[in-house]
């Protein structure tokens, strides 16, 4: 290839600027890649076009894992909230998560001064038509206005723009988002270099003017007043807070919908991409819930300098003049003004078993995807993505392994692990009940699971390592303690236990297994210590107090779990060779033999979650993989025998 004079040449070339983009163009540049980011908006990087809010169950897990490897989501929503709580406060810790509301527009800012800042990151307007491919690597992306950008990394995080289709009732129209351009030929491109695409659709819910809504009839929703930040380093300054609102449909509403089914686009088939299951349609709910009274409406803030209110929970694409109906017979909104009215969208994805578990392509080397375009819908999913395709690039540029997390050390590599080797057949989300070690992954341990790994990648500063390391160290301190303190037996101390809901001591106890009594908080068991105890323990900061209740009272499930990983971690990463014939293997049933064929996983692990592929097949497999081992140290002994090698 000879570089023409509209070419530009990068080590990484990032299509696209969403939260999946963002994170792979700032990791790729932070690791000293000379990167583009090229959008079809420069207007409109880190767009949140559905709702403003971050976080949740196993989505808040993700934002803190990301902000553990060195990624943006965590600080920029620090910087952008307007609301911050934190949600299952009253359950275990696996399932304790922070969910943010953020201001849109503030969050786009705050996120386009980083990347504008950063020395290695050039952003690009235009259009990806095309890839250039030779002898199945990459080697540039190729624009609308005829520029080529050279590069030995691209990433694609193209969200829903590749052939997208807006549908609201009987009217469509292309576009990526509403008033936004689609990528029209870079599909084409990637089916020519041998890749396989499939349609998904998503919806957006109408917006509303939040001056003409009744919130006598609805209930507060409030963010919480202690302080809290997604990032483990430094928390946002404070502010006034923004309160969502809780209604609910009724009857009325469900009549409204049902009379107009016939003209939503999931009758008529004017949508036939898939859609998610766990953020269906209002119209969906009704098909699929008929006998439900009722449904939960969140009305929240888009920001604190518009009026605009997102009605979570009525998520629709039917015509305009139904949705007005909806939003009328819903309490609290019957005179609320129809600000945008929501859509469906239609786009391609790239089904992920065509991916490694680096997010590289299998047929084309030096090509990543992350995001949507790999099936996913969520922003905490696609900055995940986003963050580690960007480092994987990065490496890929350096001439290093690729960084793959497994299912025992994050969220992030259950989210990745679940894309490669199950494939979706509708868009995914993250659940803590897709995590099998979800006690082990929890929000509060992300930096110490993970931020030595984002510092040996560069994306960590010493300094940072440092805070999480002094935290460790404290923790294990304080544990130590707890295990030594006696809290002794009296009658003040059994009248204090008898108000809290739980029976007095037989005897002296230690302070540990006090604090794994469900009644007993850390500030209650200070007040059943010494005075001379109470000042040791009495300065810890909130997140330390907060892992040591939590190693108190889970400590025997943490250790089970432990063990378990323990035991399966010498076949869960068990090398299966790239060239594997399993052709050979009488033993493999014929699926197996197919699927296998088709996904080359890269360890037992993997191979072990694959779609029909049985335990006995995995037995097999095992047995062949030892035998196979056990002949290559054969034969390198024999070599080292006979040739002195």
């Amino acid at each position: 290839m000879t570089p023409g004079m509209q070419d530009q040449t990068y080590d990484v070339v990032v299509v696209g600027a969403g939260h999946a983009g963002c994170e792979a163009a700032l990791a790729a540049a932070r690791m000293s890649c000379r990167t583009a980011l090229l959008t079809l908006s420069i207007d409109k990087i880190a767009l949140m076009p559905c709702n403003p809010a971050v976080g949740g169950v196993g989505k808040g897990q993700l934002t803190r894992e990301i902000d553990a490897l060195g990624g943006e989501q965590g600080r920029n929503t620090d910087r952008a909230f307007i609301q911050l709580k934190m949600l299952n406060t009253s359950k275990g810790p696996a399932v304790r998560a922070l969910r943010a509301q953020a201001d849109k527009r503030l969050y786009e800012d705050w996120m386009k001064v980083v990347l504008s800042r950063n020395p290695n990151l050039d952003l690009i307007q235009g259009e990806a038509v095309a890839l250039d491919v030779s002898r199945e690597t990459i080697r540039a992306v190729r624009l609308a206005d005829g520029r080529r950008l050279l590069a030995k990394a691209v990433v694609l995080a193209t969200g829903t723009f590749l052939r997208g289709k807006i549908v609201i009732g009987n009217r469509s129209y292309a576009a990526g988002r509403v008033g936004e351009l689609p990528a029209q030929r870079l599909s084409q491109s990637l089916i020519e270099a041998g890749l396989e695409l499939d349609r998904f659709q998503s919806a957006t819910p109408p917006r509303i003017d939040g001056a003409t809504i009744d919130i006598e009839k609805m209930s507060p929703q409030l963010g919480d007043d202690a302080p809290l930040s997604f990032s483990h380093w430094g928390k946002p300054a404070p502010r006034r807070q923004v309160p969502c609102y809780l209604t609910h449909t009724t009857a009325k509403t469900h009549d409204v919908v049902s009379s107009h089914l016939h003209l939503s686009p999931l009758k008529s088939g004017s949508v036939t991409g898939k859609g998610p299951r766990y953020c269906p349609s209002i119209d969906r709910k009704l098909i699929n819930f008929p006998d439900k009274e009722h449904h939960p409406v969140f009305v929240e803030p888009e920001g604190i300098t518009t009026r605009e209110m997102y009605l979570q929970g009525l998520t629709t694409s039917l015509p305009v003049f139904v949705q007005e109906k909806i939003i009328q017979a819903t309490p609290g909104l019957e005179h609320a003004r129809l600000v945008r009215p929501g859509y469906a969208v239609e786009y391609d994805y790239l089904p992920p078993e065509q991916l490694t578990l680096g997010l590289q392509t299998k047929a084309i080397g030096g090509l990543f995807c992350a995001g949507q375009l790999n099936g996913t819908s969520g922003y905490e999913e696609a900055a995940a993505q986003g963050l580690m395709a960007g480092i994987n690039a990065a490496r890929l540029v350096r001439g290093e392994a690729p960084f793959i997390l497994g299912r025992d050390q994050a969220y992030i590599g259950v989210l990745i692990d679940d894309l490669v080797t199950k494939g979706v057949d509708e868009p995914y989300r993250m659940f803590t009940s897709r995590a099998e070690y979800r006690l082990l992954l929890r929000h509060d341990n992300a930096a110490e699971r993970l931020s030595h790994l984002g510092h040996s990648l560069g994306l960590i500063s010493d300094r940072q390592l440092a805070e999480v390391e002094h935290k460790q160290k404290m923790v294990h301190e304080l544990s130590s303690m707890l295990d030594e303190l006696q809290v002794r037996r009296s009658q003040q101390t059994g009248q204090l236990l008898e108000s809290l809901g739980t029976s007095p001591l037989e005897g002296s106890q230690s302070a540990a297994r006090v604090l794994r009594r469900p009644q007993i908080s850390f500030e209650y068991l200070l007040k059943l210590l010494s005075e001379s105890d109470r000042d040791k323990l009495g300065s810890a900061p909130p997140e330390v107090v907060e892992q040591l209740a939590i190693k108190a009272r889970y400590d025997g499930y943490i250790r089970r779990q432990m063990a378990e990983i323990r035991r399966h971690r010498s076949t869960e990463n068990m090398v299966i060779p790239g060239d594997f014939d399993y052709g050979r293997i009488d033993g493999l049933t014929f699926e197996a033999r197919d699927k296998l064929g088709r996904m080359r996983p890269a360890t037992l692990g993997q191979a072990s979650r694959i779609p029909g592929v049985s335990p006995a097949d995995i037995s097999v497999l095992l047995v062949h993989l030892y035998r196979s081992h056990a002949s290559k140290e054969t034969q390198e002994s024999a070599e080292e025998t006979v040739f002195g090698v």
